[in-house]
């Protein structure tokens, strides 16, 4: 995996301070995010009541901490005030993450993303002042969905409540073509951004460029135009 933070340097950011994050819920999901962090060469803090999965994190981060998120002065204690990111990763104990999210709002973090277990929290969540609300569980249910009803569909982002991206493989009718015979945004709304070939990645794509098996389109469009373009593009 690319090191983030040593690219960042080599590009000229050695005068700039590096980013630090941390994760307070150390589950299946606040350990993904802590570990990915952390081998893109991040300083990563994580946090947990539990000290067995402190213990087992610890190898992977920065540094590991057994604290009680809903103790603010545990929190302080940590200079969570001096980090530039904060993921409430808390799992289905839904009034610690949000007592958790509310201490962190009064300590000025510039930045809070928290996980929330269904609407109803993530409406809470966003009236608190969580920055960006997140569902794991929704999301990975939506991806799924779209790839039982379109096997070519690798993934699906959501980037707003209307728009989407979905990377898609070129499917057999559609090797040979080029995006011009596709006429994709014509005949669906919809945007190629690019194409990926193997390794290599062709940002915004000529519309004489012709498929290849095994391509990987990226699209982007609204989300009703996005399905009815997965449903034709398989025809």
């Amino acid at each position: 995996m690319l090191n983030t933070a040593y690219a960042y340097e080599k590009l000229g950011g050695y005068n700039m301070p590096r980013k630090q994050y941390a994760i307070i819920g150390i589950g299946r999901f606040g350990s993904s995010i802590a570990k990915t962090l952390s081998e893109m060469g991040f300083d990563v803090l994580a946090i947990d009541s539990d000290e067995h999965r402190i213990q087992e994190v610890s190898k992977i981060v920065t540094q590991a901490v057994t604290a009680d998120s809903t103790d603010e002065e545990a929190l302080r204690s940590l200079g969570l005030r001096n980090f530039d990111v904060v993921v409430v990763a808390i799992g289905e104990d839904i009034q610690s993450s949000i007592l958790t999210t509310l201490i962190l709002k009064e300590m000025d973090i510039p930045t809070i993303l928290v996980k929330a277990q269904n609407e109803l929290h993530g409406k809470v969540l966003t009236r608190i002042g969580a920055d960006k609300v997140i569902f794991p569980e929704r999301d990975m249910g939506v991806r799924v969905a779209h790839h039982l009803t379109s096997p070519n569909v690798l993934d699906y982002i959501e980037i707003s409540e209307d728009y989407s991206i979905v990377e898609m493989k070129a499917s057999e009718p559609m090797i040979g073509s080029n995006l011009k015979e596709l006429n994709i945004r014509v005949r669906y709304s919809c945007n190629v951004m690019a194409i990926k070939r193997g390794s290599q990645m062709n940002i915004a794509p000529s519309p004489d460029e012709r498929l290849k098996p095994d391509d990987i389109l990226v699209i982007v469009g609204q989300k009703n135009d996005l399905l009815k373009m997965e449903l034709g593009l398989e025809e």
